[in-house]
């Protein structure tokens, strides 16, 4: 499954062409890729929920399912969507670093397991000192191999090397005897710690917060067309009321998110426990406005940069600016491409939509 990678992706975006200028408009394109936060999406677009909500708003609204998640980010980065999922991480190195003003719309959920170093055998995370680590390079993996390391005094030049596996070889990868430790994320953690011997170390869930999911779109875009931003998050909170309910259309709203997803009801399910779904507009209200959101864009924005990723030629960790709702920066003030925007969630919660 295709999943959440901080790839530096100008040249791919310099291939495409430039972003197109923002105006007003009547017709909108997202896209978005497989994962059990953003699975919404799909059923958004084939329940006819995101036409209802767009004809309300006298618009259209096409929402694309793209199977490479990093190219989706390029090609929003591009401009050939007006908004795309992605995570936290990904949007500060990809569309921001580039120097695509971005605002993260709607925060959805945050990885709380679904992210996960696994050690083949017993030990504990000291023991990875000398190991080697298989992982997709530059991913969150990688960001949540240096937290782990970090907990323990360790850092990624105490192992004997991190190996770069795509998420398509992590299994198979994991059944050779070369491979002592994996960090991946769901559905692949699920399968391997059916394995014996399999030893989870470390997960998401102890950097809560810190890998977040989002729907960001173009600013000047929505700056433009706030019946936009309108449609999405009234669409997206109808469905997420769907999901919590015990109803027998909520319960057939996570089968199909489920099918689309290549599992069942129970291991979808199963995704969402390690999953914290912002089910309700307030929830993601309040996560956005916490002191410990601009925390964690700062140490994201350190490991981007240490790993030469936060956008080209960054000479530092701060290169990019981020914006909170409560008109903070952290990084640049003179170059904010980020921004954190509540008002439509809270227009949401209101019930003003």
């Amino acid at each position: 499954m295709m999943k959440r990678l901080a790839l530096t992706a100008l040249a791919t975006v310099a291939m495409l062409g430039s972003p197109v200028m923002a105006e007003e408009k009547d017709s909108f394109k997202v896209a978005w890729s497989i994962y059990v936060g953003w699975m919404p999406w799909g059923y958004l677009e084939e329940s006819g929920i995101m036409d209802k909500w767009a004809e309300k708003y006298g618009i259209d609204v096409e929402i694309v399912q793209i199977n490479d998640y990093v190219e989706s980010i390029n090609q929003y980065t591009a401009g050939a969507f007006d908004g795309v999922s992605a995570t936290n991480m990904d949007t500060l190195s990809i569309p921001a670093g580039g120097g695509v003003d971005t605002t993260a719309l709607i925060v959805g959920d945050y990885s709380n397991g679904n992210d996960a170093v696994i050690l083949k055998g017993e030990g504990t995370l000291t023991d990875l000192a000398g190991k080697p680590v298989n992982l997709v390079e530059l991913s969150v993996s990688h960001y949540l191999l240096a937290r782990a390391l970090d907990s323990v005094g360790l850092a990624e030049k105490d192992l004997s090397g991190v190996i770069n596996t795509s998420d398509a070889d992590m299994i198979a990868a994991y059944a050779t005897p070369d491979v002592e430790a994996v960090v991946t994320w769901n559905p692949l953690v699920s399968t391997i710690m059916e394995e014996p011997g399999a030893n989870m170390l470390f997960d998401s869930s102890d950097i809560p917060g810190e890998i977040i999911d989002l729907m960001v779109v173009n600013t000047e875009t929505l700056a433009d067309n706030p019946a936009f931003g309108k449609a999405l998050v009234g669409a997206w909170y109808e469905v997420m009321g769907l999901m919590a309910s015990d109803s027998d259309e909520g319960k057939a709203a996570r089968e199909w998110m489920a099918a689309a997803s290549g599992t069942d009801l129970a291991g979808y399910d199963a995704q969402l426990a390690s999953t914290e779904m912002f089910f309700t507009p307030a929830d993601a209200v309040a996560f956005t406005e916490s002191p410990e959101l601009p925390r964690t864009m700062v140490a994201v924005a350190e490991f981007l940069f240490d790993k030469g990723i936060l956008g080209e030629g960054a000479p530092s960790a701060d290169f990019v600016g981020v914006a909170y709702p409560d008109g903070s920066i952290t990084g640049d003030s003179a170059n904010v491409k980020f921004r954190f925007d509540d008002s439509y969630m809270k227009m949401a919660a209101g019930g003003e939509l």
